[in-house]
């Protein structure tokens, strides 16, 4: 008996963790779209954040990147912007461009490996692309 209530307990708790975790997925792309371009291109990316009134020129409408690339969605280009290797001038000096050196674009060691944080960078700048790709307005 106690082994069946053990059982009935163990099953349960990972059913319940199972459920929780799927609940708790996280759109990582979203999140740092939030974090880090929100406040100019706004919630939805279409260029009117809380901080837009402070620029000369209204920061991007980023839904409409596929639309005025002939339907193509320049990821290259995008992957260029956030990682620092393409200037855009309200993003401010390579060297500390708005969201800082966490997107910088690393180059391999010596050995031709990259580091644990250049990895992690990638993953984060692909996963904002993804997002970017999703926000897209393809009508």
């Amino acid at each position: 008996m106690k082994l069946l209530i053990l059982t009935v307990g163990i099953a349960t708790t990972l059913s319940w963790s199972i459920t929780t975790l799927a609940q708790a997925q996280t759109d990582f792309g979203k999140e740092e779209f939030e974090s880090k371009c929100a406040s100019c291109h706004g919630q939805d990316g279409k260029g009117g954040g809380p901080l837009s009134h402070a620029f000369i020129t209204k920061p991007a409408d980023l839904t409409v990147l596929m639309k005025n690339n002939g339907g193509v969605f320049p990821a290259q280009r995008v992957y260029e912007v956030i990682d620092g290797r393409k200037d855009v001038e309200a993003h401010g000096p390579r060297a500390m461009p708005v969201w800082g050196r966490e997107f910088r674009a690393k180059t391999p060691d010596i050995e031709g490996y990259y580091d644990l944080r250049s990895s992690v960078a990638q993953a984060k700048i692909l996963a904002l692309i993804d997002y970017l790709y999703r926000l897209q307005d393809i009508k």
